[in-house]
């Protein structure tokens, strides 16, 4: 999701409501501590010198249990991050504490804001020695289960 994209959003609900991709939702009383400019600078094993920009936010919780966050206000958060974000339409990536800082992008589906896994991928396939058909994920198998069996 770009920035514009949840400014659109939030001027069109009620509630600002945040769904984990298990379906439980964030706590009501939820904070957005930060709003950054992140950038990433890198070299993937491949050789390839790479660079990355997004906006993230910081969702947070305490023990505030009357707190809500109206999209009005987000919307004015949002506002004041514009002096470090600048005007470039960025992607966001969310941080969220869980058993440690979960790292999400971010969909809106109409009615929730819903926090999207994001998975580490080698960007440099052909450099990096595995073979092809050993990047995809192994089938499980079953005993006695064959595929178009109906039994799994």
């Amino acid at each position: 999701m770009k920035i514009s994209e949840m400014k659109a959003s939030l001027a069109g609900v009620e509630a600002v409501n945040f769904r984990l991709p298990d379906g439980s939702y964030l706590p009501a009383h939820f904070h957005v501590t930060e709003v950054g400019l992140v950038n990433k600078h890198f070299i993937d094993c491949g050789g390839v010198e790479r660079r990355e920009t997004a906006a993230n936010f910081q969702l947070w919780e305490a023990g505030d249990y009357d707190h809500r966050l109206a999209p009005r206000k987000f919307l004015h958060i949002l506002a004041l991050s514009e002096k470090i974000l600048g005007s470039e339409d960025l992607d966001i990536e969310v941080e969220y504490q869980q058993q440690t800082i979960g790292k999400f992008g971010l969909m809106f589906d109409g009615t929730d804001f819903v926090l999207t896994p994001r998975q580490t991928a080698c960007l440099a396939q052909d450099a990096c020695g595995i073979p092809s058909h050993q990047l995809a994920l192994p089938q499980l198998q079953v005993a006695g289960c064959a595929p178009g069996g109906g039994c799994c």
